[in-house]
């Protein structure tokens, strides 16, 4: 009976250490994935120069990048759905502005009076109200298309970011491909070798 509880304890022991540095990987890493894939090669043991990566770890890792770029994607789409809502409003405002100038040519042709609503202005009056609307017009004008420049410039940065980790991620495959294919090849020799040595030993 002693045979048996000493073993368990020991096992307990250790699964309660690995879960404690699990939850202090946590705590103290960055959450960004860079930090995650730091973590990854900080946890990962070497041997014959490559990299034994936790599958654990790298499914986690993958899940956040799944995630993080899901998040891109969402944001990418707002940007895109606010821009073309900014481009009607432009247009809606052009077609306002183009309103507007037309009726300040169909004003100068009249004489200097000038009656909009029963009410009596004079010439110029009646222009720097005009103009005082086309100005503010403009400047919301102004203000939509930097505003959709901003977006596009934050568009084509989250696509560019994406591309990035898409192209990091099928170099990493092909790495962990390599490294499966060059361990198989040696367990395989291993075997041989073993095989070899049992054969001559009888």
């Amino acid at each position: 009976m002693k045979k048996f509880i000493l073993p368990l304890i020991a096992l307990l022991g250790m699964i309660c250490l690995s879960q404690t540095s699990l939850a202090q990987d946590s705590t103290k890493v960055d959450s960004s994935l860079q930090g995650q894939y730091q973590l990854l090669l900080g946890k990962s043991r070497t041997l014959d120069g490559y990299k034994m990566v936790n599958p654990a770890r790298l499914t986690t890792l993958w899940r956040n990048v799944k995630d993080t770029l899901s998040s891109e994607r969402k944001e990418l789409y707002k940007a895109r759905t606010k821009i073309a809502e900014q481009q009607k409003s432009i247009i809606d405002l052009k077609e306002l502005i183009d309103g507007n100038e037309t009726a300040l040519t169909t004003s100068k042709a009249k004489l200097n009076e000038i009656t909009f609503l029963g009410i009596s202005f004079s010439k110029s009056s009646y222009n720097t109200i005009v103009w005082t609307l086309i100005i503010i017009m403009a400047l919301a004008l102004a203000i939509i298309i930097f505003r959709s420049t901003k977006l596009l410039h934050e568009a084509k940065y989250r696509s560019n970011l994406y591309n990035e980790i898409s192209a990091e991620y099928q170099s990493y495959k092909v790495k962990a491909n390599d490294k499966e294919k060059k361990l198989a090849r040696e367990l395989q020799d291993e075997r041989n070798k073993f095989e070899e040595y049992r054969s001559t030993g009888r």
